[in-house]
């Protein structure tokens, strides 16, 4: 049995293929589109996940959209009205694509199917279902897991009227236990902050955590008596007099900025000690109610597992300490925690609930290491490089890993694009640029000259499962690079009483550890572990670079430049190499030099001719 789950129309549009409950294909439409979070119908998703699974539309048994639009409307019918007279604005601006689109979508979808596969009748297209937002968001934490039964927790903005919720997941059932609706939302109240300290709304909210640790928590007190009503249990109450995202086309309201000394910080100025300060304390709130809710479904199911989703769930820094200082025995975190994993949850909920199939555990998850994307032969990446005019070589395996391995540890940046792509926000050496992570300078490097982004923002390393506990004070699985724990002790470098004299963003270029270019401010890092059996040529390169270096570790960031999506074909890769500072592009087995390049041409019929294959 086929089932296509689809999420489209809000942000991280994707499309998912699960066949008699194994997850064939899922991928994001930006991967193909080029369009960072792109909310539109995932065609090209579509198309690739038929073509992996080798079907059409007609053999398709259920079409699963992952939430429930009905409701979204009544949501905002009723909060407007609510709110009425103020948002006359904003609601006039949001009726006119709700009453020619949005409450017609089966419509909509139907002849957008229509448009992907065009041997298909309308006839023949399968039934469309629509699961509930958090259903969705639950189911993609909970089946795909390890775990034959484990409390879940989906933390998000807002679903239809949801914006928290509680699970338990048990077989092949969820059971939902409670919830807590719009507008009291985590999910955004930390978008707030994101908002007001300059960065993007549904996208930087990683910014403010990485620049957590450069600040001090100095405007907790304020969020506590003013914002954010914290419940012993973990439940909470936002006060909306702060806020104006209910009403408005802002997230803060004026009275936010009188509490916090100032209206929002321009995007793109110069950073202040003001944004560091509040990142850190939204960051500490947020940890603080994950902890406190953790222990709440725990108290309440007598669940031994954690699963989570949401993008709250993507807060890696409050994973790592749920993990660490939560009574589970266990978590694990939906790599796709966002929209975008809603179409996987629809498609499984569909086969295990609606369908009543069992679940297979067998001690692993589900989720084939998140490597659930198109790849590329070596054949085909040679006949894409040719129509390129690039010069490159390919290498047998034999002598591959030892080169690459020699060029990393020359301080070389590598970009690396070998088999499936990746599901999920996170590069996992599937799509990565690769560097030293002993290098005092890799992390400046790849920032300034590599991803062209903010100097303040940390690199993720990538550790062979086995060696893990040898570098960070963790000793657990994190493949998905969705936890974040301390270097050990024994490898941090003590500051001296000049560099404790340091403060915020003059601490970057201090050295913090034998592993400088992955070790945060405050001695942490968000750590991938990287097993054998889901990415054997990655584990293999680690392998290869530990035999050299005597270091099992790797910086891993997602190969991609600021603002664009991560590359999802070969042109991506070599347009995105050639217009930055790396040193090296591997794809399969096919080697490049940027030294043996000829310029890049902004317009070649290579690029038109494969762009959205």
């Amino acid at each position: 049995m086929n089932i296509l789950g689809l999420s489209a129309y809000y942000h991280d549009s994707a499309a998912c293929l699960v066949r008699d409950g194994r997850i064939v294909a899922a991928a994001q439409e930006e991967r193909f589109t080029r369009k960072k979070h792109d909310p539109g119908f995932p065609s090209h998703a579509v198309r690739y996940c038929l073509r992996e699974g080798r079907i059409g539309l007609a053999d398709v048994r259920y079409i699963v959209f992952y939430d429930k639009p009905l409701l979204k409307f009544e949501r905002l019918l009723e909060t407007y009205l609510s709110f009425a007279p103020k948002g006359v604005s904003s609601f006039l601006a949001a009726m006119p694509v709700w009453l020619k689109e949005k409450l017609y979508l089966k419509r909509l979808l139907w002849s957008e199917f229509l448009s992907v596969d065009g041997g298909v009748s309308a006839g023949q297209l399968p039934p469309l279902l629509f699961s509930e937002h958090h259903e969705s968001h639950a189911a993609s934490a909970f089946f795909p897991s390890p775990y034959e039964s484990a409390a879940v927790l989906c933390l998000d903005g807002v679903g239809e009227w949801t914006t928290s919720s509680a699970w338990l997941g048990e077989g092949n059932r969820l059971t939902p236990l409670w919830d807590i609706p719009f507008p009291h939302s985590l999910g955004l109240l930390y978008s707030a902050f994101t908002y007001y300290t300059g960065f993007k709304v549904n996208s930087g909210e990683y910014k403010v955590m990485g620049l957590a640790p450069y600040g001090e928590p100095k405007y907790v007190k304020a969020i506590y008596e003013h914002l954010f009503d914290l419940k012993p249990d973990g439940t909470f109450r936002v006060n909306m007099d702060f806020f104006d995202y209910c009403t408005g086309l802002r997230m803060t309201s004026r009275r936010f900025d009188d509490l916090f000394g100032g209206p929002p910080r321009t995007p793109e100025s110069p950073l202040t000690q003001r944004e560091m300060d509040l990142a850190r304390s939204i960051q500490e709130v947020t940890e603080e109610t994950m902890l406190r809710l953790a222990r709440t479904v725990a108290r309440e199911t007598g669940a031994q597992y954690l699963c989570l989703a949401g993008g709250v769930a993507l807060n890696c820094v409050g994973n790592g300490r749920v993990l660490r200082e939560g009574p589970f025995k266990g978590i694990w975190i939906q790599p796709a925690a966002g929209d975008a994993g809603g179409a996987l949850g629809a498609a499984l909920s569909v086969w295990h609930q609606l369908e009543g199939q069992p679940r297979k555990t067998e001690g692993r998850d589900g989720m084939s290491g998140s490597f659930l994307g198109p790849s590329f032969s070596n054949d085909e990446i040679e006949r894409r490089l040719q129509a390129a005019g690039a010069r490159y070589r390919r290498v047998p395996d034999e002598r591959l890993f030892e080169e690459v391995a020699g060029a990393l540890a020359a301080e070389k940046v590598v970009g690396w694009f070998q088999g499936r792509m990746e599901f999920g926000p996170r590069a996992l050496g599937g799509r990565s640029i690769l560097g030293d992570p002993r290098s005092p300078k890799m992390q400046s490097v790849m920032n300034l000259k590599i991803k062209y982004r903010e100097s303040f923002r940390p690199f993720a390393p990538s550790v062979l499962r086995e060696r893990v506990s040898d570098y960070f004070n963790l000793d657990s699985d994190s493949p998905y690079m969705l936890i974040v724990a301390p270097v050990k002790e024994s490898r941090r470098h003590p500051m001296t009483d000049q560099q404790k004299g340091l403060w915020g963003i003059d601490l970057l270029n201090v050295p913090r550890s034998d592993i400088p270019a992955v070790t945060h401010l405050d001695y942490s890092a968000r750590v991938q572990t990287v097993h054998r059996e889901t990415n054997e040529r990655y584990y293999r390169l680690l392998e290869t670079f530990e035999a050299l270096t005597g270091c099992a570790v790797l910086v891993n960031t997602s190969f991609n430049v600021r603002g664009e999506p991560i590359v999802g074909s070969p042109e991506d890769a070599y347009r995105c190499f050639m217009r930055t500072e790396m040193d090296m592009l591997v794809l399969e087995n096919c080697v490049l030099d940027k030294r043996d390049q000829k310029p890049l041409e902004q317009d070649t019929d290579w690029q038109r001719e494969f762009e959205l294959d």
